[in-house]
């Protein structure tokens, strides 16, 4: 939990970026939330009666605190899509959190951040096609279930074939990587496949889930990416995008390994490589 305020605190001390880039989100809506959330669920978090089943799924005993925080960090995802379409990039300290479902929490994540701020533009008729680019280790699977019957969301997960969760959901379209693979491969793939995305999907908003436990010191990942490998992968996302205009809003996702220092650096260099290659 810890770089969630390290992460901000470095990129202001090295100058990536200043105060007055910042923005602080509001809760979000309950209209917002029932656009991709059950009723049903929603109660449950409300009056603090999920089972002790559906919360060991989530990870963690649910408090209020933790509702009021889901609430804030999907609201900000949704600034950042609206902010994204004004500037070309956005990013929110937190977010990514692509293993809940509609009437369920897993792996973390009690509300799809992702998910809500899709629906909601979609709704408003803000943007009419998305893509979800999910470069966490970790399928996506609460957001590929969430829009399996959605043709203006198209999903894309490239992610661990042989880690969490168990049971896969089926994106419209997965790469499934076997443990062990490195910068060369991982690279190679996304090089092939996420241009032909782009241009084929045409989408008018890009969400990007810069997950870092893709990297070889990660504790839960499995694959073998370096520092500099993640960053090449988060320059080749966003020059992608800008090349075609293409507003990107990206939520941070996973890091999980062993020195908190490691997992402040990479994710610190989505944001270098953002305001590099958008001044």
């Amino acid at each position: 939990m810890d770089k969630y305020t390290l992460l901000p605190e470095q990129l202001l001390y090295e100058g990536t970026i200043t105060e007055r880039q910042f923005f602080t989100a509001e809760p979000l809506s309950e209209a917002a939330i029932l656009r991709t959330h059950t009723q049903e669920y929603w109660s449950k978090l409300q009056h603090g009666t999920l089972s002790r089943k559906e919360e060991r799924a989530i990870g963690f005993p649910m408090r209020p605190e933790l509702i009021a925080r889901g609430r804030v960090i999907a609201q900000g995802t949704l600034d950042c899509a609206r902010y994204a379409r004004r500037d070309g990039v956005a990013l929110n300290v937190a977010g990514g959190t692509h293993h809940s479902f509609a009437g369920r929490g897993e792996g973390f994540c009690v509300f799809n951040d992702i998910a809500i701020a899709a629906n909601e533009l979609l709704h408003t008729g803000e943007v009419g096609k998305v893509l979800i680019v999910d470069l966490d280790v970790h399928q996506g699977n609460g957001t590929a279930k969430l829009f399996a019957e959605e043709p203006r969301v198209f999903t894309f997960s490239m992610h661990g074939a042989r880690n969490y969760p168990t049971r896969k959901e089926r994106s419209d379209l997965d790469i499934g990587l076997p443990d062990g693979t490195g910068d060369t491969v991982y690279l190679d793939i996304l090089y092939r496949h996420l241009p032909q995305l782009l241009d084929g999907v045409q989408p008018d908003l890009v969400f990007y889930l810069s997950g870092v436990d893709v990297l070889e010191t990660d504790k839960l990942g499995r694959l073998a990416m370096t520092l500099q490998g993640c960053k090449e992968r988060d320059r080749f996302v966003l020059q992608s995008c800008l090349d075609r205009q293409l507003p990107v809003a990206i939520a941070m996702g996973g890091g999980y390994s062993e020195r908190l220092a490691t997992i402040i650096e990479a994710h610190a260099n989505t944001y270098r490589v953002a305001a590099s290659l958008y001044g």
